[in-house]
C-alpha cells in the first residue's frame, strides 16, 4: 500500500513539475515550505520523483524520548538549535558516495553529488535532495538574519542555508555533522 501511494504521489509530482515548469523538464524553480523569499527562488528541485526520495509520515517524540535516542551533541543540535565546532563533525572532510540522513528520523537529506568543500569546516551543499524533506525559516538569533534549515519531517534543526554558494543555485547548506548520518551508496 505505501510503495502504491508513493508511486501515486510521484506520479502527480512528476506531472504537476511537466505542467508548471515553463521547458516541460522536471527541474523547476521550487519554494520550500516557510522560506525566506530571497533564497527560495534560487532553490532548484532535484528530480526526486524519480529517485523516491519523498519524505514520509510526520515523526513526533517527546524531549525526553530524543534524549534517550541521541547523543548529548545530537540532542543539542537538533533539538535546541545548537552549533557544533567547525572541522570537527563526523562527516565535515567526507568524500564518499552516498546519502545523507537525518540522525533523528533517517529523512533523506542531501546526495554526496550536491556536496562541495566550502572552507567553513561543517558539510555543505548547493542543493538538498528535495526541497519537501527539509524546511526553512527565519532565524534572528546571534544579533543577524539567517535561514534555518530544519527536517521537514521530525522538525530536527540541522544548520542555516546562504546565499553564496556555487552555482547552479548560488546556495550553500551549512549543516552540522550531528543531525546527519551518512549512509554510503556503492
Amino acid at each position: 500500500m505505501l510503495s502504491r501511494r508513493l508511486f501515486l504521489v510521484g506520479g502527480l509530482f512528476s506531472m504537476l513539475v511537466a505542467c508548471n515548469s515553463r521547458t516541460n523538464k522536471p527541474e523547476m524553480l521550487a519554494k520550500p515550505i516557510n522560506s525566506v523569499p530571497d533564497l527560495s527562488s534560487k532553490i532548484r528541485l532535484y528530480s526526486a520523483a524519480q529517485k523516491g526520495y519523498f519524505m514520509s509520515d510526520k515523526v513526533v517524540k517527546t524531549e525526553a524520548e530524543w534524549r534517550t535516542l541521541l547523543t548529548p551533541e545530537q540532542y543539542d543540535v537538533t533539538r535546541e538549535q545548537g552549533t557544533e565546532r567547525a572541522f570537527t563533525g563526523v562527516t565535515w572532510n567526507n568524500h564518499d558516495h552516498g546519502v545523507y540522513q537525518c540522525i533523528c528520523c533517517g529523512n533523506d537529506l542531501y546526495l554526496s553529488e550536491h556536496k562541495y568543500e566550502s572552507g567553513t569546516g561543517w558539510p555543505s551543499f548547493w542543493q538538498p535532495i528535495a526541497p519537501e524533506n527539509i524546511a526553512t525559516r527565519e532565524d534572528k538569533s546571534l544579533f543577524s538574519k539567517r535561514t534555518e534549515v530544519r527536517c521537514s519531517r521530525c522538525d530536527a534543526h540541522l544548520g542555516h542555508v546562504f546565499d553564496d554558494g556555487p552555482k547552479p543555485t548560488g546556495l550553500r547548506y551549512c549543516m552540522n555533522s550531528a543531525a546527519m548520518k551518512f549512509v554510503k551508496m556503492s
